[in-house]
């Protein structure tokens, strides 16, 4: 067996196609979704994510700021300006890039962002919706990791899906949504005494620690489904994810491709965010 891909490329350029209509729909309407991204520091890595973001804003029709500031900048400073951005009407979406300098307490300022504007879904009132099952800002990744299960019809009610990694940002919240939709759901980490056991009971894998090959092919049951959330670099400095590739292809049923997965869809759920915010406010 040789597993079909899950095209995160072509799944976001369908959304963002619906994006931007939704957003047309708003701007008739006299109202323009915006978007205010907010870098410190110059980390390259950083500054590519934050200028496709902005790119992909604008090319869905949304409004977007980007504010640059050295990396000396200081808390007070970063959290005013924060506060300023809860203020303006014309923007709905707050997001600070992380990481930011170590003067900065990164979740002082997560919690600063005025929860309506978490586009994120960083919040504590955000991650506090997604575990009570009210509406909220879902964070980014995990909405997007969603949004492909469904995009192949994918049932997960009764099914055993395991997520390897336990972070804010992705691994806790991918399992409460995991759970939402009625999967039995296992969490995995560092201190996991038999990861093997674990994945090979699984019907949906979740690999989001930012270890290469942490998921082999002996560890997946034939036909699960795998969604690749790492982002690494083999030997040859070229892009992978936590999943050996090649060997668990020819054992699962689907899995993503790294790159052209996940990554593509974080940046989407990011839009589709933003236009929900701006949505709310609107109705």
């Amino acid at each position: 067996m040789t597993a079909q891909l899950i095209d995160g490329t072509a799944l976001s350029q369908q959304l963002r196609a619906e994006v931007a209509q939704r957003t047309l729909a708003l701007k008739a309407r006299g109202i323009t979704p915006g978007l205010a991204v907010v870098l410190v520091g110059d980390d390259p890595a950083s500054q590519v994510y934050v200028r496709n973001k902005v790119k992909a804003c604008h090319e869905a029709g949304l409004h977007s700021v980007l504010e640059k500031y050295d990396a000396n900048m200081s808390e007070a400073a970063l959290l005013a300006r924060v506060e300023a951005l809860n203020k303006d009407p014309a923007i709905h979406g707050i997001l600070v890039q992380l990481p930011l300098p170590a003067q900065i307490d990164a979740h002082k300022v997560i919690e600063a962002i005025a929860p309506a504007k978490d586009v994120d879904g960083f919040h504590v009132a955000s991650a506090g919706a997604l575990v009570t099952g009210l509406p909220g800002f879902w964070p980014c990744t995990p909405y997007g990791c969603m949004k492909m299960l469904a995009s192949i019809g994918y049932e997960l009610k009764g099914k055993h899906a395991v997520v390897i990694g336990r972070s804010n940002t992705v691994g806790k919240p991918m399992a409460l949504m995991l759970l939402q939709k009625n999967a039995t759901v296992t969490i995995c980490h560092s201190g996991t005494a038999n990861l093997k056991a674990m994945t090979l009971q699984a019907d949906v894998v979740v690999a989001a620690v930012g270890k290469r090959n942490v998921l082999t092919a002996d560890m997946v049951k034939p036909g699960a489904v795998v969604i690749d959330v790492g982002m690494n670099r083999d030997d040859h400095g070229k892009l992978c994810g936590d999943a050996d590739f090649a060997g668990v292809r020819e054992v699962a049923g689907w899995i993503t491709p790294v790159p052209g997965g996940v990554g593509p869809m974080t940046i989407t759920m990011l839009l589709v965010n933003t236009l929900e915010a701006a949505e709310r406010i609107a109705n």
